[in-house]
């Protein structure tokens, strides 16, 4: 049983998956395999296996706000509208520039109020990953009120091949949302990751029984 704390490495079966499919994708782009794309390839391995290890990338944390733009922060509708996003274009962009700090376990960005927008603030906790190589992360969601809306996410990690500015093949690293479980405002529990299943436990509040899912890919 792991805990909210754990994060493990990833496993020989996810990193030979993670080569394979960028191997074969290049291949059917029409790119001739080679020291290159071997290079590439390890590359991309590597990065993946960093994110699996400490939800970072290159050293730099994984921007909360992600959280935020997979439906989090939306709650006009039921229902994710942003479901995956390039984690090497994410970290240290334009578009997810407010500030980053660490409060105890969790990773906290956000802003002040001011110019016309209210006070908001995301932030997540990073749980390890499963058995089966998928990541669990319970985040957290204020939009400037009273209400601070924690969900649960399950997440793919996967390269992809794509085309840059210069339209040369590269690689993406493209973390995926394959499931969101609402947990309530102001939740307060525990999340712990046994093989394929992810056990929830909320310690405040009354009929709130343990709760297990399973973490599986569609």
């Amino acid at each position: 049983m792991r805990s909210m704390k754990a994060a493990d490495p990833p496993n020989g079966a996810i990193t030979r998956r993670a080569l394979i499919g960028a191997f074969c994708a290049t291949v059917a782009c029409g790119a001739k395999p080679g020291r290159a794309l071997g290079a590439e390839v390890g590359e991309a391995a590597g990065l993946i296996a960093e994110v699996r290890k400490s939800f970072t990338l290159r050293g730099k944390p994984i921007p909360p706000e992600i959280f935020r733009d997979f439906g989090d922060g939306n709650l006009a509708d039921s229902a994710s509208i942003w479901t995956s996003v390039d984690l090497d274009a994410a970290v240290g962009s334009n578009l997810y520039f407010d500030p980053i700090r660490t409060n105890g376990a969790w990773t906290v960005q956000g802003r002040a109020a001011g110019n016309g927008r209210e006070a908001e603030e995301t932030a997540y906790r990073y749980i390890g990953t499963t058995k089966n190589g998928l990541l669990v992360v319970v985040a957290s969601y204020n939009g400037g009120g009273t209400g601070v809306f924690h969900t649960l996410h399950i997440l793919d990690l996967s390269p992809a091949r794509a085309f840059d500015d210069e339209g040369k093949v590269a690689t993406r690293i493209a973390l995926a949302n394959l499931r969101s479980v609402p947990l309530g405002d102001r939740w307060d529990g525990d999340a712990t990751i046994s093989g394929d299943e992810v056990r929830i436990v909320t310690r405040a509040g009354a009929g709130n029984a343990p709760k297990t899912i399973q973490a599986r890919r569609p």
